[in-house]
């Protein structure tokens, strides 16, 4: 007979392969970057709120906080060295301003997160306490998060096209919020049900979006192509930066993969 803590074990294991994997997806991004030598239109907000986010459920899952969650602290601390050379590498890559606003931005992150750990262990004098005041902490910053989606889902059902929602990404946030639903509900843990489960609320509808609009992305795109023209993500993909200028649309992910359009700060 498998135990009840095995089966959590294996389904936290999964979901820390499927996130990992989730982290990893902004790489090619990075790779032209570095490149190029420039980080261009991109914007360094998708993986200075997903640091933060991970950042705090480090302080979440540790033994002095919330015992017994090996699991979270793992995929966390791979989040955190992960977004933490994204942002280190659009900082070496970006100029003036730009690169002051992150350095700021970066320091505050770890001001507030080292502020929390530090007055959650010195005034909170039990286990349950630290998990509510961090729990609690987790929660507001991950479903902020994970409001990102609605925006590309309304692009979606506006434009019956899902060209700037990909299939496979979506699919992984899906799977990534089930695993994560589902280790913690084993034994329950309110903390990480709550948004992990709008996690998988987001993806189930981005996947019917798909498929209730996949038959009309496929025409809208012959359509553009018996025209001669590009579509909006060419547009951007091959224009010039320099004439789009700040308010010119990417796709990036934040923690869960799920794609969303970010303007640059």
């Amino acid at each position: 007979m498998v135990s009840v803590d095995t089966i959590r074990t294996a389904v936290g294991i999964l979901g820390n392969i499927i996130a990992l994997c989730l982290f990893l997806s902004p790489v090619p991004t990075f790779v032209q970057i570095w490149k190029k030598g420039s980080v261009e239109q991109f914007s360094p907000v998708p993986y200075l709120a997903t640091l933060l986010n991970c950042l705090l459920w480090l302080v979440y899952g540790l033994p002095l906080v919330h015992p017994h969650s090996m699991l979270v602290i793992t995929i966390n601390g791979c989040g955190t060295f992960i977004e933490l050379t994204y942002v280190i590498l659009f900082i070496l890559h970006s100029d003036g301003r730009k690169r002051l606003r992150v350095i700021l931005l970066l320091i505050a992150e770890f001001v507030f997160v080292g502020a929390v750990a530090v007055l959650v262990l010195t005034l909170a004098h039990t286990y349950d306490r630290r998990s509510l005041i961090v729990g609690s902490i987790c929660v507001f910053f991950g479903t902020m998060m994970y409001v990102a989606p609605l925006s590309v889902m309304k692009l979606v059902i506006t434009t019956k096209s899902v060209e700037y929602m990909p299939f496979t990404l979506s699919l992984a946030s899906f799977a990534n919020g089930i695993c994560w639903t589902t280790y913690a509900l084993i034994r329950f843990d309110l903390f990480i049900t709550i948004p992990n489960g709008l996690g998988t609320l987001f993806g189930l509808v981005q996947l019917i979006l798909y498929a209730a609009y996949y038959k009309s992305t496929q025409r809208l795109k012959e359509e553009r192509m018996g025209k001669g023209e590009m579509s909006l993500a060419e547009v951007v993909v091959m224009g010039d930066p320099k004439k789009m200028g700040n308010n010119a649309p990417h796709k990036a992910l934040n923690l869960n993969g799920h794609a969303s359009e970010i303007r640059e700060m």
